[in-house]
């Protein structure tokens, strides 16, 4: 008896384990991915990175002067744009340095200067014909070594789902932020045609890779995307001069299109959800949405993903006047949000009405950058915010004892209860919630991004060549990257870049203003008068500009770097960051481009949020 128990028993369980594996046939075979050939599309990358090792080195068998150089380096570069997609991906600081603009790089951790090397720095010797052979054939012994890592790395890694979505989404955006506005190639300006490279190579690798799973399960989808991809090379191709180039329409009648459709694709493809821990929301359909970029990237790890709680009471505190010593001033004294968060003034105003050094600047989108105060001195929000107590002419607050005095409005116990669990014996918590709150002052709900997503037709002729000309002859964009508009750097946003750019002391322009920005961190003279490039979202709001707040109109911003910035005005500047020594742009240009910047005016910003 008891040995058929057992055998019943076996049974059952025989059974049981049968009906288990069952189950998780029906489930895998429900969730499981169709097989991608990605290996075809990494051979793509491989390939074409193969080729721009090639032209180096053929490079080297030719001398800086000749006349075959300039279309061995087109072909070089057409090439890297090909490989740029994954090889950069998988080694950003190599590929940024590949591929990065040819300044010198100043190296914090032994202070010294590296010379500029990479595609930018040869295309300057080879343009323009001022660089000695040897420091050349330097140029191209140390680039030829960067490619040959970026071979190594993709040699090294498989593509896969995640990587290939990734870096197609940092590849759109190079063309936006760099091809058509010239900074990939700012002397030899191959960069709008670079832009129909990058994405005819997008539609090749979707072709060898995930093209097959799409056609079989979003037919029309395959077929919207081949034909935006076509017609927008076509408009590429039929002007590409870069000063005539349409980017107005390229952006929002192409480029927008194409970003929708490869979002719509990698959802169809139901081969990889996306990443929260990138710089980038996946899911939205632009670069000029409301949630285009993810928050959380930009913010400190100790403060991410703040509760809605959390934030309320730091807008509460933002605006309260006992967190300072004095009880004068709160954060809405110098960021008031009538003013467009910024406050209107020259420059502001210690805690005892005395004038500041430096003008204030705006909140809005500041969370999305990598240095915080015009010298950079901050490296978090947190640190922004932390700096402000401790500075002895603002709050004067010691940021690790709890200021007391706010608890006198009795809701403050309930509020830090319900963010924090309780009110804490030092003023963390409340740096962290005001901290939180600034992160939440972000919008792109300008005229701007509603054309650009297509929303509405409401730019005028001015307006679209005003557009045209800050991502084109005016370089605007060249340091006010696209979309954001400020000098975080795309597609990492791992740098927010600092500028000399020679601003005077008072408007009449005769004499360079004294403050050194950050020269303060290292002393290095090439850091002397260099600021943090801010966003330009907003700015028809927060006049008076520059750090000292010396211009009190938009057409005194446009006419100094129409003049060429100090360096124009005749300052001495041997490290002036403007790639330029004056624009000649025209009155009626100079109206456009003002008249664009007025686009770039936030809705919810005009209403106070």
């Amino acid at each position: 008896m008891k040995n058929i128990v057992i055998k019943q028993l076996l049974i059952l369980i025989v059974i049981a384990v049968a009906l288990l594996y069952s189950c998780k046939g029906d489930t895998e075979k429900y969730t499981s991915t169709p097989e991608v050939n990605w290996e075809a599309s990494r051979e793509i990358y491989l390939n074409e990175l193969n080729k721009a090792i090639a032209g180096i080195d053929t490079l080297k068998q030719l001398p800086v002067t000749d006349l075959k150089a300039k279309e061995v380096f087109k072909t070089l570069r057409i090439a890297f744009k090909k490989a740029e997609p994954y090889a950069s991906y998988l080694n950003p600081p190599v590929g940024h340095r590949v591929n990065g603009p040819a300044l010198p790089i100043y190296k914090e951790d032994n202070e010294k200067t590296m010379n500029p090397v990479g595609l930018q720095k040869i295309e300057e010797s080879i343009y323009e014909g001022e660089t000695s052979q040897g420091q050349y054939d330097k140029e191209l012994t140390v680039t030829y070594g960067l490619l040959q890592n970026l071979k190594k790395n993709i040699e090294k890694r498989e593509l896969n789902a995640s990587r290939y979505f990734t870096a197609t989404h940092q590849q759109l955006l190079r063309v936006l932020s760099f091809s058509i506005a010239g900074f990939d190639t700012p002397v030899s300006q191959l960069g709008i045609n670079e832009g129909a490279v990058s994405l005819q190579n997008l539609h090749d690798t979707y072709h060898a890779s995930i093209q097959s799973i799409i056609q079989a399960k979003d037919e029309a989808l395959d077929k919207q995307f081949t034909s935006q991809i076509n017609e927008a090379i076509a408009f590429i191709n039929e002007n590409s001069d870069y000063d005539t180039f349409d980017r107005y329409s390229f952006t929002r009648n192409h480029l927008t299109p194409i970003t929708r459709s490869w979002v719509a694709i990698r959802k169809a493809s139901e081969l990889w959800e996306g990443n929260q821990s990138t710089p980038f929301n996946f899911d939205a359909p632009t670069f000029f949405e409301d949630d285009s970029f993810n928050v959380n990237f930009f913010t400190p790890s100790i403060n991410k993903n703040p509760t809605d709680e959390q934030i309320t009471l730091g807008k509460k505190l933002f605006f309260d006047e006992k967190l300072s010593t004095s009880g004068t001033m709160a954060c809405a004294t110098c960021h008031d949000p009538e003013k467009a968060y910024a406050d209107g003034l020259v420059v502001n105003k210690s805690n005892t009405g005395e004038a500041l050094q430096r003008n204030t600047p705006t909140l809005l989108n500041t969370v999305f950058q990598q240095n915080f105060f015009a010298d950079g001195r901050s490296n978090s929000i947190i640190d922004q915010v932390s700096a402000v107590f401790t500075n002895e002419k603002e709050f004067n607050t010691n940021v690790h004892e709890f200021s007391t005095s706010i608890l006198e409005d009795p809701s403050y116990l309930e509020m830090f209860e319900k963010a924090y669990g309780g009110v804490s014996t030092r003023n963390t918590d409340v740096v962290k919630a005001i901290s939180s709150y600034v992160s939440t002052l972000n919008s792109f709900d300008s005229k701007f991004d509603r054309n650009m997503r297509g929303d509405e037709d409401t730019f005028t002729k001015e307006e679209q060549r005003g557009m045209n000309l800050f991502m084109g002859k005016a370089l605007c964009a060249t340091c006010h990257f696209m979309p954001l508009t400020n000098g975080t750097v795309p597609p990492f946003f791992a740098e927010t870049e600092r500028e000399v750019i020679g601003v005077p002391e008072t408007a009449e322009n005769k004499e360079l203003d004294d403050d050194t920005g950050y020269y303060w961190r290292f002393e290095a003279e090439q850091h002397k008068g260099m600021f943090k490039t801010p966003t330009v979202r907003n700015a028809a709001l927060t006049a008076p500009y520059m750090h000292n707040g010396v211009y009190t109109t938009l057409e005194q911003v446009m006419d100094f770097y129409n003049q060429g910035g100090g360096g124009g005005l005749g300052f001495d500047l041997p490290h002036q960051t403007l790639p330029f020594d004056n624009l000649k742009l025209t009155d009626e240009e100079l109206a456009s481009l003002t008249a664009f910047v007025k686009t770039l005016t936030d809705d919810k910003v005009e209403d106070n949020y």
